[in-house]
């Protein structure tokens, strides 16, 4: 058994960590980082990064097929090996050496094995060789283990070895048939991918697909996904799976009916990476999400939690299941931990310096299905439970000339919902072809709190999708119009 003294013990090595871990280095303080896996985490290697490459080659071929001339040009189909090729090159073949290497010129130490907390500022470290090394901080312990793929109770699905997310961005071979259990980003994403790849799919979903979004984010979705053969089932419940001799699995739904695969994948949430990294010492229970505050500080009445010491960041405290979002706590809490080892104020005022603030209102998110669908902020189911007086404002995407260059047949919708008392965006959803570019606007007027009066000013280049902004302030209406009713 070996010791180390640190400032700062990073517990996880994806993009999170990763992110944390930088920014105490640059503050001065010594830190570890110790990861169990491949540094880089989940979103280099199973999830982000490989999921969109499988998504790119079905999205543009589908979007020179609605250009006429490109369309004429396209007499082929997708060369599968070469998108698994792409896909592997991404990933580094699963590999983290480049990133092994960019810890060390940070200055960043790396101890590799699974870290448990054994006390206040402790962690110990088993090696995958059984060696045990016991890390103390000085400073702050950061848990960044992310999550996991949720499987649910189904009779028979343990014995059929279904996929979870990380499985069907990895595989090296395409099944001739793929069934989705679930409705949300991952289930329609991967649908999307297995289609254009060649699989022939079929999504079981309890409810609509998207079912936090809009409810027209979902009903586009799901209407293109059956368009490119796409089967997909919404209300039932797979009750029980079993996989035959010759390989194909049979699922029963509880409306009686039956969907045979050679693969399934499940896609129907996340769990707390935390079972395992000895909660239980500091007084939390393994396998809960870790509440923290804004600044990203571990919540609890446990006496051994006293002190500002323990952090968690990304997926696993629950707030925004999304890599940027991680991203984004990282460097606040990395720099709050800069900033109370110094003995200095943190900022922890709303939109402060220390704090995560737009996980509560404005968390920004694409869908990379074909049409795109990219939202920020508030719904209006949301914005209204929340209490805000609000108005919609929709348009159809199609009127747009650039949407008219940009495709044959453009399908899309926009939506912005605005507070009527402030008179400023709430939240905001696009659909369509190419509408992820839109939605960093989106946020920035979200996070800004730009007043309508102001947007007015923010003038959109023709002929591009941005119009939309100029087609969606009309329909709020004209600073000093005085046509109420129009209003």
């Amino acid at each position: 058994m070996s010791s180390q003294i640190y400032d700062v013990i990073v517990i996880g090595g994806g993009a999170v960590g990763e992110n944390v871990a930088d920014r105490t280095a640059q503050g001065g303080l010594r830190t570890v980082l110790v990861e169990s896996d491949l540094v880089g985490g989940e979103c280099s290697y199973w999830a982000c990064m490989p999921s969109k490459v499988l998504l790119r080659s079905g999205a543009a071929l589908a979007a020179a097929r609605r250009v006429p001339g490109a369309a004429e040009a396209v007499t082929g189909s997708i060369d599968v090996r070469a998108t698994l090729k792409q896909r592997d090159s991404i990933t580094s073949n699963w590999k983290d050496d480049g990133q092994a290497k960019w810890l060390e010129s940070a200055g960043i130490g790396l101890v590799r094995g699974h870290a448990r907390l054994t006390g206040v500022k402790e962690v110990t470290v088993t090696a995958p060789d059984g060696a045990v090394t016991v890390l103390t901080a000085t400073h702050a312990v950061v848990v960044s283990t992310g999550s996991a793929a949720l499987l649910p109770d189904i009779d028979g699905l343990k014995e059929i070895e279904p996929w979870t997310s990380r499985d069907a961005t990895s595989a090296q071979q395409i099944p001739e048939r793929l069934a989705v259990i679930g409705g949300g980003v991952v289930a329609a994403e991967m649908a999307a991918a297995y289609s254009s790849l060649g699989s022939t799919v079929t999504v079981i979903a309890r409810s609509a697909l998207l079912g936090n979004q809009e409810p027209f984010a979902g009903e586009l979705i799901t209407a293109a996904l059956e368009e490119n053969g796409v089967t997909v089932l919404v209300g039932p419940s797979t009750t029980t799976a079993h996989r035959d001799a010759t390989g194909t699995v049979t699922l029963t739904l509880d409306d009686g009916t039956t969907v045979a695969a050679d693969q399934v994948l499940v896609a129907i949430g996340r769990t707390a990476r935390t079972h395992d990294l000895g909660l239980d010492t500091v007084g939390l229970n393994p396998g809960d999400w870790l509440v923290v505050d804004d600044s990203l500080l571990v919540q609890g009445d446990s006496p051994a939690l006293s002190g500002d010491w323990l952090y968690a960041t990304g997926d696993v405290n629950h707030r925004a299941l999304l890599t940027h979002q991680g991203k984004y706590q990282a460097r606040a809490a990395g720099d709050a931990i800069v900033t109370r080892a110094a003995g200095t104020p943190v900022d922890d005022a709303h939109w402060g310096a220390h704090v995560a603030t737009a996980d509560h209102a404005a968390v920004p998110q694409v869908t990379f299905t074909d049409p795109e669908v990219a939202s920020v902020g508030l719904t209006a189911a949301s914005a209204v439970k929340a209490g805000y007086r609000i108005r919609i404002l929709d348009y159809d995407l199609a009127n747009l000339g650039g949407a008219s260059v940009l495709a044959v047949g453009y399908v899309g919708k926009a939506r912005a919902i605005v507070d009527l008392d402030r008179e400023v965006l709430l939240g905001v959803t696009f659909v369509g072809q190419d509408v992820a570019e839109l939605l960093h606007s989106a946020t920035v007027a979200i996070v800004g709190e730009v007043p309508i009066n102001r947007l007015w000013h923010a003038v959109p280049s023709f002929p591009t999708l941005s119009e939309v902004w100029l087609r969606l302030l009309e329909a709020f209406g004209r600073p000093g119009f005085t046509d109420e009713a129009s209003r």
